[in-house]
C-alpha cells in the first residue's frame, strides 16, 4: 500500500498529510536486539556480555551502546580467552573496551591449563576446554544472563536455541526443555544457580550483520578484509602461516590474497579466498555463497554433525 495517510495533530485541528512509515529490515532487527538487551537489563540482576573482537559481538557491543545512551553500558563485557587468538583480534578488543569505558573479565584458558582445572586435547582444539571456564567465571561472579552473538543461520544446533535460552544449575543445555517465546515476551525467571544465554542477534544473518557494519561505519579488526597472506593449504582449508600454524613436512608456503568470515582460534580457523577489501566489497561476496561461514572455515567444526550440539549440551556458549 502506498501514499499518505491523514493525521490531525489534535480535535478541530485540520489533517497534515504525513508518508506512511516503514522500518528497514535493519531498522527492524536492531529494534528488537535493542529490545532485547534492554529487557535483560531490566529483568536480570547481574547480566554479562560475551566480546571476543569477532564481527559478530562486535555489532552486539554497538547495540548495546545504543541501548543505553547517554549511559554507559551498565554491565560488565567477558572475553573466554583460548590464549590462541589472533593477535589483531586482541588489540581490538582491548582498543573498543577502553573505548566504551566498560569493565573487561578475562577467563582465562591457559590459567585453567596451569591450574590442572582443564586437560589440553591431542588435536590442538580447546573448544570443549572453553566450557568449564566459561561455567567456573560465571560461578565466580554471580552473573545471571550471558549475552551471546550466536545467529540461528550459522549452525543447526543454534537454529533451535530461543533467544533467552534457560540453563540449569551445572550450565547445560536442554535443547527439548525451553520455555515459549510468543509476541516477543521473554521469560527471565531463574532460581538460584540457573542462568539464561541471551542471544539478541538470534534472528540476523551474516549479510545483515555486514550490511550494519556498513551502514552504522563500525570498525572492524583488518582480517576481515582481503590481503596477501602466507598460507597453507589444509585438506582445501587455506591457514595462515602464525606463531600457531607452521608448515608441516611437505606442505608449501603460498602467497594468496585471502580474508576472514570468522576469527576464531588461529590454529583451527582458515581463510578464504577473497578480493574484497572493502566492506562493500565482502557484502557483494557474502550476498552470493551458499555456505556458511563457520562450515567454510572452522576446522573444529567438522568432527561431526553434531558437534555444536554436544559443546552446547555440556555448557558451551
Amino acid at each position: 500500500m502506498g501514499g499518505s495517510t491523514a493525521v490531525a495533530e489534535h480535535p478541530g485541528a485540520p489533517a497534515r498529510e504525513h508518508p506512511d512509515l516503514h522500518l528497514t529490515q535493519l531498522q527492524t532487527l536492531e529494534a528488537e536486539s535493542v529490545h532485547v538487551l534492554r529487557e535483560v537489563a531490566a529483568e536480570l540482576e547481574r547480566p554479562v556480555l560475551l566480546f571476543s573482537g569477532g564481527k559478530d559481538s562486535i555489532v552486539m557491543l554497538e547495540l548495546a551502546r545504543k541501548a543505553f545512551a547517554p549511559a554507559r553500558i551498565p554491565f560488565p563485557v567477558m572475553h573466554v580467552d583460548t590464549g590462541l587468538n589472533f593477535p589483531e583480534v586482541l588489540a581490538f578488543r582491548d582498543r573498543r573496551v577502553a573505548e566504551l569505558g566498560v569493565e573487561l573479565v578475562i577467563a582465562s584458558v591457559p590459567d585453567a591449563i596451569a591450574a590442572g582445572t582443564v586437560k589440553q586435547e591431542p588435536n590442538g582444539s580447546r573448544n570443549r576446554i572453553q566450557t568449564p571456564v566459561l561455567l567456573d567465571a560465571v560461578e565466580e561472579h554471580g552473573f545471571t544472563a550471558l549475552f551471546g552473538g550466536a545467529r540461528r543461520d550459522e549452525d543447526k544446533a543454534r537454529a533451535k536455541e530461543r533467544v533467552f535460552s534457560f540453563r540449569d544449575e551445572f550450565g547445560q543445555w536442554d535443547p527439548k526443555n525451553q520455555r515459549p517465546e510468543l509476541w516477543d515476551l521473554y521469560n527471565g525467571r531463574i532460581h538460584l544457580g540457573e542462568s539464561i544465554r541471551v542471544f539478541p542477534l538470534s534472528n540476523w544473518t551474516e549479510l545483515d550483520i555486514w550490511s550494519y557494519i556498513a551502514q552504522e561505519q563500525i570498525a572492524i579488526p583488518d582480517l576481515y578484509l582481503a590481503a596477501e597472506r602466507d598460507v597453507v593449504d589444509r585438506g582445501g582449508m587455506l591457514y595462515a602461516v602464525n606463531e600457531f600454524i607452521t608448515p608441516k613436512d611437505g606442505e608449501q608456503v603460498e602467497r594468496r590474497s585471502v580474508r576472514y568470515r570468522t576469527v576464531g582460534d588461529a590454529n583451527l580457523t582458515a581463510a578464504v579466498p577473497s578480493t574484497a577489501s572493502t566492506v562493500e566489497e565482502v557484502i557483494a561476496e557474502i550476498a552470493v555463497t551458499r555456505l556458511t561461514e563457520r562450515g567454510a572455515t572452522r576446522g573444529d567444526d567438522k568432527v561431526s554433525d553434531a558437534a555444536m550440539e554436544d559443546r552446547k549440551k555440556e555448557g558451551y556458549f
